[in-house]
């Protein structure tokens, strides 16, 4: 059965095209020249060339109204020198006038009341001026002034509507640029303030650690050496501020981990997955055996390629989190790994507190925590330390909880990690 189209192909001949509509071409290139450019002063120069080229004007300046909408400001001049025009107020010639009737003027130089820019024009050689507001939004935001030494200069209906199109165009074209000039600004001036934020961290933490490891070591040397001499005020005390100082130098520690997640260069190497679970069991071995939880991991485990610091990083706060808020009721936590075309898959599983569904989205965000951790000492970095590591693999972090308790944490890091050449970091 022959299939029948509901639609007619036109062939367009450019050559054709362009000889017979001009006008349209023009505004087509005019478009295409204003979206290419970010540069203000350089787009309105490229735009004012094209505008007296097109209309066969001889000389053209652009101005651009400040922000108190008192003066022009002069941005772009073609064949025309300033000579002492660079700034004009807005009640002044016949830009002024212009802008303040937000209307496209045109008019025969010999007519103007103002006699010097009269002379200095006839000087120059030109007979005509047409002065096109530029508006966006019923706003005017400048002026193009066109000069022509022509006797007659073409003012039909037709080419008048072509100036105040332009006019727009170009309010539009100035707008976009001021905008990305000024996000361009906000851009430069949130990194710098980025790593203002990263040298003050930097700073404060490596000036908290030396302290508090002092007074925790001073403290533990005061208990071990003196504690028979101390009473049980004095022991509780000396206990408190064992805790306290092992809390800061903890999350001064997960700080510096949370940074370096962020910002530490990735060196990919080829490793066994065992090298990671092994050393994490020996790790945690004590904590485990105080709580009588069971470590099961699979006898064999593969090869794969990845930064070995920031797994080590992500499984050791993922075995931390789970010990934290797992809850007393926990006995066991799991690690194993799986596959799919374009991942390995880490998955570490407890039997502990289940995570409520409310939490599941935002519990890999910085400095969250559910509220069932209130009282539990920590940072609310950990996870998002484990999610950083996922995304800079490649891969991603999500947790599903168990059927009746517990919750599974995973990682994906992508099977197409390459080992870092020497000498060169990700």
């Amino acid at each position: 059965m022959p299939v029948k189209h509901n639609y007619t192909v036109f062939r367009v001949d450019e050559l054709k095209r362009r000889k017979g509509n001009r006008a349209l071409v023009f505004l087509s290139e005019m478009g295409h020249l204003l979206a290419v450019s970010t540069d203000l002063e350089s787009l309105l120069r490229k735009a004012l060339f094209k505008v007296l080229r097109f209309f066969g004007m001889d000389a053209g300046r652009i101005y651009l109204l400040d922000d108190q909408g008192e003066y022009l400001n002069l941005y772009a001049h073609v064949g025309l020198q300033p000579e002492g025009f660079e700034k004009q107020s807005l009640y002044e010639g016949f830009s002024g006038q212009a802008v303040r009737n937000r209307c496209l003027i045109a008019q025969h130089v010999s007519t103007l009341k103002d006699r010097k820019r009269m002379n200095f024009l006839l000087k120059k050689g030109f007979k005509h001026i047409v002065c096109v507001p530029l508006i966006i939004k019923d706003k005017v935001i400048g002026i193009m002034n066109l000069a022509s030494g022509k006797d007659v200069i073409d003012l039909s209906e037709n080419k008048k509507d072509l100036f105040t199109t332009i006019g727009s165009q170009i309010a539009i074209a100035v707008m976009n640029a001021k905008l990305y000039s000024e996000l361009q600004d906000k851009i430069f001036r949130l990194e710098h303030s980025e790593e203002t934020i990263k040298s003050f961290t930097y700073s404060v933490t490596h000036d908290l650690k030396g302290p508090a490891i002092g007074i925790h070591g001073i403290t533990k040397r005061l208990l071990d050496k003196y504690s028979e001499q101390l009473n049980d005020s004095g022991k509780a005390c000396c206990n408190q501020l064992l805790k306290a100082s092992g809390h800061m130098v903890a999350l001064v520690n997960q700080i510096n981990d949370y940074i370096s997640s962020k910002e530490a260069p990735l060196y990919f190497e080829p490793f066994n997955l065992k090298e990671i679970t092994g050393g994490i069991r020996e790790e945690f071995s004590d904590r485990f055996v105080e709580r009588k939880i069971r470590w099961l991991e699979p006898e064999v485990l593969p090869d794969i390629v990845a930064d070995k610091l920031s797994v080590i990083r992500a499984f050791r706060n993922l075995i931390d989190n789970a010990l934290k808020y797992g809850g007393d009721e926990m006995l066991e936590i799991e690690t194993k790994y799986g596959q799919d075309d374009s991942f390995h898959l880490l998955s570490i599983r407890n039997d502990g507190i289940r995570i409520r569904e409310e939490e599941k989205k935002k519990i890999f965000e910085s400095f969250k925590r559910d509220v069932t951790s209130k009282g539990i000492p920590g940072s609310g970095l950990g996870l998002s330390i484990v999610a950083e590591t996922a995304r800079k693999h490649k891969g991603r972090a999500w947790l599903e909880n168990g059927m009746t308790k517990g919750a599974t944490f995973y990682i994906s890091i992508s099977k197409g990690l390459k080992p870092t050449d020497d000498g060169c970091h990700e």
